[in-house]
């Protein structure tokens, strides 16, 4: 990757690319998306692939088909809709990573959702979880709103990384709310520049992932985006190239925005020819 890599807790990553494993038709197709995403993480959701792997349908749980030399595992906690839940699945996912020896167990993606209808973050069982989960020594990834007094909060709490929603899960509605994301970036970053801030969900195609990292967010997190697509694992392509884009344009820096032209071939300054004296 041309842009720098960058650590988030106890690792360090080069693919600022997320990637979930959720809704691929067989192992066989979300194994071909993870390797065209490039991704060195992918997320696992303990309660629906780890315990209870398609209510026991799958001959071999979805860790069974993921290759713990190339993936770090990132459990997280989706389905949980109180902090009481969240918190058991967190030391569930831990004690099962930790008996396959894998380092995942040390971190958790902790997800408090609100209702089913909205997938929204319950901002108040977030933040509790996230304090008894750092207590106990979990790196917590916290999935949020893009409100940015709750991700100043989150932060204060321990979190690991801030991790605010771009719109709605499984949306494809890309970031809805660019200046809020920016807000939060600045606020969590002022005094902590390596602070990562990790825009999760909502995302659709490529180019929100391009914004989202030309805000100056640390990485993108995604599943449904490449998972629905017509053709998976050419938008697992694309994704990657979107991240790596964005990334080069926001250390780049962005020209002003400007409400009337600016020539791209000025005419100040430039020497006139010589008058022909024929």
């Amino acid at each position: 990757m041309t842009a720098s890599s960058f650590k988030l807790g106890p690792f360090e990553f080069k693919s600022r690319l997320f990637v979930g494993t959720g809704k691929y038709s067989d192992f066989e197709v979300m194994n071909e998306c993870l390797a065209a995403s490039g991704c060195q993480v992918v997320t696992v959701a303990v309660r629906r692939d780890v315990l209870r792997p398609e209510g026991g349908k799958r001959d071999k749980s979805l860790l069974d088909a993921l290759d713990p030399h190339r993936y770090t595992i990132l459990p997280n906690t989706a389905g949980c809709f109180t902090a009481e839940d969240a918190i058991r699945a967190a030391r569930l996912s831990r004690e099962l990573l930790e008996g396959l020896d894998n380092p995942g167990a040390q971190w958790v993606k902790l997800e408090v959702l609100a209702d089913k209808r909205t997938l929204l973050p319950d901002p108040v069982g977030s933040l509790q979880a996230t304090e008894k989960l750092v207590k106990e020594g979990f790196c917590v990834l916290v999935y949020t709103s893009d409100d940015p007094i709750m991700a100043k909060r989150l932060k204060e709490a321990g979190a690991t990384s801030v991790m605010p929603a771009g719109s709605p899960i499984g949306s494809g509605q890309g970031v809805l709310n660019p200046n809020n994301i920016r807000i939060i970036i600045e606020y969590l970053k002022e005094n902590d520049p390596d602070y990562p801030v990790i825009v999760d969900a909502g995302v659709g195609t490529a180019s929100d992932v391009t914004i989202a990292m030309e805000l100056g967010s640390d990485g993108v997190l995604l599943n449904t985006g490449i998972a629905g697509a017509a053709d998976p694992v050419r938008m697992a392509h694309a994704m990657r190239h979107a991240v790596e884009a964005g990334r080069l344009a926001f250390m780049a820096g962005r020209i002003p925005k400007k409400l009337y032209a600016t020539a791209s071939s000025p005419t100040e300054g430039v020497i006139a020819p010589a008058a022909r004296t024929h």
